[in-house]
């Protein structure tokens, strides 16, 4: 279970979903603010310090996906979006955008505490790391796993969401493997696969783009079985 003091913002027009949300957290020690759209959320964001944004995606005016890719050009905020069922474009989108996790409606508040604590766990875990010999070097770039930071061979930081970067961690850590889409949902999300295996090609596409040097070459490599292969040679820096 994460830390009481964690700070939760619930960016939800529909007032019962909001409020069975608002409750279930309190009641496992979150503090929670609510509110309904994106004027409101911004007028939170930029007074008070959040560690997740659980952020609905059919809202009024401003649309949840744009929110999510705005809080995403400022910040790494942790964002677990909530999609309509079965709405499979909108949670790929929403992953394109930089959320770090998705939940259909309905869903039940306990699995959405679960994927809280599983995303604030992960950020805990770096941070936790300091002290440890956590930088590894691939292909000029630098990965630190205690910072949670990536440097291009130019050495500037390249941004990366919560999800990108255990995912690139996971690689790292097993360069030359093939990896399954379900080994790579446990090492970064620990769910099982199904439809949830889609998650991971939308994340290893937008790693892709950041990594990639030219159009014909990719580190990532697809294997026709269902899997990855992170194909540099990878050495602590």
């Amino acid at each position: 279970m994460t830390n009481g003091t964690q700070n939760i913002l619930i960016v939800e027009d529909d007032r019962q979903t909001r409020d069975l949300i608002a409750r279930y957290l309190r009641e496992h020690s979150f503090e929670v603010h609510l509110v309904t759209n994106g004027r409101e959320m911004d007028r939170h964001l930029s007074q008070n310090r959040v560690d997740l944004i659980v952020l609905d995606l059919m809202l009024p005016g401003e649309d949840g996906l744009s929110l999510c890719r705005r809080v995403r050009m400022e910040s790494m905020t942790p964002i677990i979006i909530l999609t309509a069922k079965g709405e499979d474009l909108d949670r790929i989108l929403g992953l394109e955008m930089g959320a770090d996790d998705y939940l259909p409606k309905p869903f039940n508040p306990r699995e959405l505490l679960a994927r809280i604590n599983a995303v604030l766990r992960r950020q805990a875990s770096g941070r936790a790391a300091a002290g440890a010999a956590t930088r590894l070097k691939f292909l000029g770039w630098i990965i630190d796993l205690r910072l949670r930071e990536l440097r291009d061979p130019e050495g500037a930081q390249v941004p990366l969401t919560s999800a990108e970067f255990d995912l690139l961690q996971a690689f790292c850590e097993r360069a030359g493997r093939i990896l399954t889409r379900d080994n790579l949902l446990s090492m970064t999300r620990g769910r099982p696969g199904g439809s949830f295996g889609r998650s991971i090609d939308v994340l290893v596409s937008r790693l892709r783009r950041k990594l990639d040097r030219t159009q014909d070459t990719s580190v990532i490599k697809t294997v026709r079985t269902g899997g990855y292969i992170f194909t540099p040679v990878v050495e602590e820096a």
